[in-house]
């Protein structure tokens, strides 16, 4: 009979593996905050850097632009050169920046400074996953990656809070100076407990990076500027050749022999792919919400920045209490039922939200759409992270989690353009026109103007929501994952085999890429 081998006590590593999940967490919350945490200081910006609405929201997009195109890429740079070096190195990029946006004096400077802060985000992010998923064995990864998935649902809503009584207390800037001492203490713990893990050997297809960079800068211009222009030839032909350039990038993936940046084989299994999609859909609805909702708070209800963010306060909270319960169910309970309830709780929430913005809505009505959000949104991130990765072989796990993330980011940047263009254009509709430089935080519109600019808000808020209907409708297409149906192997049976997060440091891997070191 073939016996387990010998490794390191059992209870020493799985120490270890979480002190290392949680250092990565550290990081992979900073980054995501990032996202929403602008939302809420969309009015302070307009007013104290002199820029329009969509400038302002470009300082978002820019962001996410920056960290959505190189990320499948970085993916594998990780997996080729170690993902603990990937990780420190973006760690310390995105903490530098931080530091150049709070220092920023124009808006020009603040978007140049997050598109460097977005790509100290895109080295950074890819290895969290692809660590989880080397360090913790198939039938318990699912409780690691329910943190993982509990820390990106959180800080999509805590960043508009925490923005919120920054903005207020101490000003824009200290939104992202906030940043510096979390990253150096992030830096430290990361450098102490994330291990060194085998490489493997990669090519690098950088006309891959060139054709989806391209592709997507061209597609998000052309619609978050389209309103503005009028939807001239200028625009459509934006987003005509950005989409054709996309098509291309595929192409060149499906024919590329070699080493694709994005393999189309990790969507041969279907978990993969509909966890991928979902997520998309996931990002698109966080990034997209939170625009309306904080304009409105702000400039109907006259809600200082701190009262508007704690609008989200229901969100958080919920989904927090909630984490470690869904974190149990991952490893026990098919991610269909389990998802399908987040997608559909969380588009209620969403319609009903829709429903209540006015110009007199309580405070109470707003409050309780937004506990309901979160309980779905508990239901989503852990759960849809979870079941991406767990067939994943070890050797694919930085390219499997770039392109996971890739998707989550590309719907965040789709999401954050389009809500703009919507706005814009549903403010039109109501004859509201206005520059954020004449306007002053808080109360700012005239009495008017409420109803016409909470239903310019209310009719954009159906966005995110109807795109939470297709996720759902996408989600129940998961299959059961493979562990369900495993035997309890040992590691030199099953791919799935953790690697010690006390083994040290590797040499790259030879002529198989998925080997492991023997302890």
């Amino acid at each position: 009979m073939l016996t387990k081998p010998v490794s390191q006590p059992r209870e020493s590593t799985d120490v270890r593996a979480w002190a290392a999940l949680a250092a990565l967490c550290l990081g992979f919350f900073m980054i995501l905050v990032d996202v929403t945490i602008v939302t809420v200081a969309t009015p302070h910006l307009m007013q104290d850097l002199d820029a329009d609405q969509n400038a302002v929201l470009w300082v978002t997009s820019a962001y996410l632009l920056a960290y959505a195109t190189p990320v499948l890429i970085t993916g594998r740079l990780g997996d080729r050169f170690g993902p603990k070096r990937l990780y420190l190195i973006g760690l310390a990029v995105f903490t530098l920046a931080s530091l150049w946006c709070g220092l920023s004096g124009s808006i020009e400077m603040l978007i140049t400074a997050r598109v460097v802060q977005g790509l100290g985000a895109a080295m950074l992010n890819p290895q969290t996953m692809a660590v989880i998923t080397r360090i913790f064995p198939a039938e318990s990864r699912g409780q690691a990656m329910a943190l993982w998935g509990a820390t990106a649902g959180v800080a999509t809503l805590v960043g508009p809070i925490l923005g919120g009584v920054l903005v207020d207390g101490l000003g824009w800037e200290w939104i992202f100076f906030v940043n510096v001492p979390v990253g150096v203490v992030g830096l430290i713990a990361a450098w102490r407990w994330v291990p060194d893990l085998p490489t493997h050997p990669h090519t690098f297809d950088w006309l891959g990076v060139a054709l989806s960079g391209i592709g997507l800068l061209a597609l998000i211009f052309g619609i978050q500027n389209g309103e503005q222009r009028g939807w001239d030839a200028v625009t459509w032909g934006l987003i005509a050749g950005g989409l054709l350039v996309l098509v291309a990038f595929v192409v060149w993936q499906a024919r590329n022999q070699r080493e694709p940046l994005l393999p189309l084989s990790l969507f041969g299994d279907r978990n993969f792919a509909v966890s991928s999609f979902a997520i998309a859909c996931m990002g698109l609805t966080a990034t997209a919400m939170g625009f309306p909702l904080m304009l409105y708070a702000q400039l109907v209800l006259g809600y200082s920045a701190t009262e508007a963010s704690l609008l989200m306060a229901p969100m958080a909270i919920v989904s927090l209490v909630l984490a470690p319960v869904v974190g149990r169910l991952i490893d026990r309970v098919h991610p269909r039922p389990l998802t399908a309830f987040g997608f559909g709780v969380s588009a209620i929430a969403l319609f009903w939200l829709a429903l209540e913005l006015g110009p007199d809505t309580p405070v109470i009505e707003l409050l309780l759409p937004m506990a309901v959000f979160g309980l779905g949104s508990a239901f989503i991130w852990s759960p849809l992270a979870a079941t991406a990765t767990r067939n994943l072989p070890m050797h694919q796990a930085g390219a499997g989690s770039g392109v996971y993330n890739a998707t989550r980011l590309v719907g965040s940047v789709i999401g954050s353009a389009a809500i703009a263009a919507l706005m814009d254009a549903r403010l039109i509709a109501q004859g509201i026109t206005f520059e954020g430089s004449a306007e002053t935080p808080g109360a700012s519109l005239p009495a008017q103007l409420y109803d016409g600019f909470s239903t310019a808000m209310s009719q954009t808020t159906l966005l995110p929501a109807a795109v939470l209907v297709v996720g759902f409708v996408s989600v129940l297409f998961f299959v059961a994952p493979r562990h369900f149906a495993k035997t309890v192997t040992g590691p030199h049976e099953s791919d799935d085999a953790p690697i010690s997060p006390g083994s040290g440091p590797a040499e790259p891997s030879g002529p198989e890429p998925g080997s492991r070191p023997r302890h």
